[in-house]
Formats: C-alpha cells, sequence, structure tokens
C-alpha cells in the first residue's frame, strides 16, 4: 500500500514516502535516526503533521513518525513539573493541565500537532509562548549521536524560532519539560482574549476560563481541525507575523496593528494581506483547489484535492501583493519538503 504524506499532513497534500516507520519508544527512535544517518539515507521527522507543506513527488526517503508517549507529573506549592515525551497530543496536554488549574500555557489551546513540535517553533498565541514555561528539552544531537538535555538558554528561543528549527537537520526532540503555577489565574494581556472573557486587558482569569475562549476563538477562525470544516485544511497561520525596522514601520498606515519587539517592530501580516487585497476566499486562479480561508487571512485551506503546487501558487501571489503594497516580505512559518515558496506576480 502506497503511503503519500497528504495522508499524515493537516493542509493534506504531499506525495508518496519511500519508507515510513512508527517508534513508539524513544530508544526506537534514536536507533532508527542513527541507522538512517549511517547509511546516508534521507530522514522525515513527522508528528502531527500541522507544520508541514509537502511537495506532490513526495519524499524519496524514510519518514518516521513520532509516537513515543509518556506523562509525568512532579508537584511542588508553586509549580508542577510536566515532562512530556515528543510523541504526547499537544493540546490534550494543555487540556489537562488547564483543567489541573496549572498556569502557564493555557492559551496555547486547540493547536494541533504533537508536544515535540512546540519547542521547535516556540509555539506561541494569544500572549504566551512555550518558551515562558519550557526548563529542559532532551534531544538527540545527530551531530555527535548523543542524547543531551538542554536548557532553555540552550534552546536559543526567539519570536517563532529555536536552535531546532535554525539546526533543523541536526536535532532531534525527544521529551519537553514544563513549569507551570499552580493555582491561581493568569494575567491576560492580549485584547481578543480579553474582550472574549468579558475583563479588562491585564485583568486575570482561570486556566480553564482561558483555554474555552481560545478554543471559541480559534474555531472562529478555522483554526481548530474539524474534518467537517474544509477551513481547517491547513497548517494554521500560512505566514508570521513579520518584524520590521522603524523606518519600514513608519511608512505603513496608521491603523496597521503594530506591537513592539526586540529586534523591530511586529506588523500584523493578516493586516496587510488583507489591505494588499486579498480577501478571505481568495484563490490565484478561479479554479484552483486552494484558496485564502473564509474565516482567517491568514489560513491557505485546501478546498479538497489541491496539489501542492496549487497552494504554493497561492501563497507566492499573497507574499508578491503585500511585497508590492506594502515593501514587507512576509516569511512563511511552516517548514517545506521537496517544494519551496517562490515568489510569482499576480
Amino acid at each position: 500500500m502506497t503511503i503519500r504524506l497528504a495522508d499524515h499532513t493537516t493542509l493534506r497534500i504531499g506525495g508518496p514516502v519511500g519508507d515510513y516507520v512508527l517508534a513508539t519508544t524513544e530508544a526506537q527512535l534514536v536507533e532508527q535516526v542513527i541507522a538512517l544517518d549511517q547509511v546516508g539515507r534521507p530522514l522525515l521527522l513527522i508528528g502531527g503533521g500541522s507544520n508541514l507543506v509537502c511537495g506532490d513527488e513526495g519524499f524519496d526517503g524514510t519518514v518516521v513518525a513520532l509516537g513515543v508517549r509518556g506523562l509525568t507529573f512532579t508537584a511542588s506549592p508553586d509549580f508542577v513539573e510536566v515532562v512530556a515525551a515528543c510523541g504526547e497530543s499537544w493540546d490534550n496536554l494543555v487540556a489537562h493541565t488547564a483543567l489541573s488549574g496549572w498556569a502557564g500555557i493555557e492559551a496555547l489551546s486547540g493547536i494541533p500537532g504533537l508536544v515535540g513540535a512546540t519547542p521547535i517553533q516556540n509555539v506561541g498565541a494569544y500572549g504566551q509562548d512555550v518558551s515562558h514555561t519550557i526548563t529542559q528539552v532532551r534531544a538527540l544531537d545527530r551531530s555527535s549521536l548523543l542524547v543531551v538535555d538542554l536548557t532553555a538558554a540552550d534552546c536559543a528561543f526567539t519570536y517563532r524560532g529555536s536552535v531546532f528549527k535554525e539546526q533543523p537537520e541536526r536535532w532531534v526532540v525527544l521529551e519537553v519539560t514544563f513549569r507551570l503555577m499552580v493555582g491561581g489565574e493568569s494575567d491576560v494581556r492580549y485584547a481578543q482574549l480579553a474582550e472574549e472573557l468579558g475583563i479588562e486587558v491585564g485583568a486575570t482569569a482561570t486556566p480553564s476560563q482561558i483555554r474555552e475562549a481560545v478554543l471559541r476563538l480559534r474555531r472562529a477562525k478555522g483554526m481548530v481541525l474539524d474534518p467537517d470544516d474544509p477551513d481547517t485544511s491547513s497548517v494554521g497561520s500560512f505566514f508570521t507575523n513579520p518584524i520590521v525596522g522603524d523606518a519600514v514601520a513608519a511608512t505603513l498606515p496608521t491603523d496597521c496593528p503594530r506591537y513592539p519587539a526586540p529586534a523591530g517592530v511586529k506588523v500584523s501580516a493578516a493586516w496587510l494581506i488583507e489591505h494588499a487585497g486579498v480577501t478571505r476566499g481568495w484563490r490565484a486562479r478561479a479554479d484552483s483547489r486552494a484558496a485564502i480561508s473564509s474565516k482567517h487571512s491568514l489560513a491557505i485551506a485546501n478546498l479538497g484535492g489541491a496539489s501542492a503546487a496549487e497552494v504554493l501558487e497561492l501563497a507566492s501571489a499573497v507574499k508578491h501583493r503585500v511585497q508590492v503594497a506594502f515593501g514587507v516580505e512576509l516569511e512563511p512559518e511552516p517548514r517545506f519538503i521537496n517544494c519551496e515558496l517562490g515568489r510569482s506576480p499576480d
């Protein structure tokens, strides 16, 4: 039976793979990766497939699926330490911690994928990201063939990035340790979330209240996986919010949302896309099976049977329109496998 990447990714695109292996223990995962590296066999690690854009030709190598499970919880009066294996469901973990009253990752509810992907992207939303709570990442260093424990500082977290994203061929995340607050409430500093909760920005809410509010917001944007909703056949936000210098920010219209960032000014990619003439539901061609989500301008949806070429055509057209309109180059958030994003004219 031919296994296709389309069957293992949320965007539902991607051609056949050479071999497919499910690793269910850390030892098996490490052994598989080292063995494939030693013979020079191309390797693709895949978790929930929610951040991959895979080419129509597929992957002529071995796909190793992350099936390593395991959770441990160690409580103290003020904190609980959560150690999660790479193959654990991220949202199941968030649900458990929120219902337990442990604060720190509840605003990251509804994000698809597995725990092992979260430090790679420094996954974040609604004012939280995982770098705020990660204390350690256990990983295989493919360059030394050693399993090492990295501190949060070692991970070199940035906005939607990390050392793992910068060196994707070197690291395999095996296990992640989080430190969460026990009891109490979390500050809500994201305006849209505060509005949904009916509170002022800076006020507090319980982890469960925040989780439910986030899930409502994400469902309204087509950002919670639903097999009956084609808008959710996506990688979520296709582009990151660009960080620009003060000079570029000054050229943008005053109503473009912007936020302070360590390396400049972060501006809204969704606003740039919408004001570059890309409406929700927009397609690069009338007959394309890939379209901007009808619920959120940052998502590209597979309406059914779309090819990788159609998705890339649309993404390139969006990127080009924003570049022409505002002089800002959008950067994609997902990882591309055997394909690439160029820039195409309208």
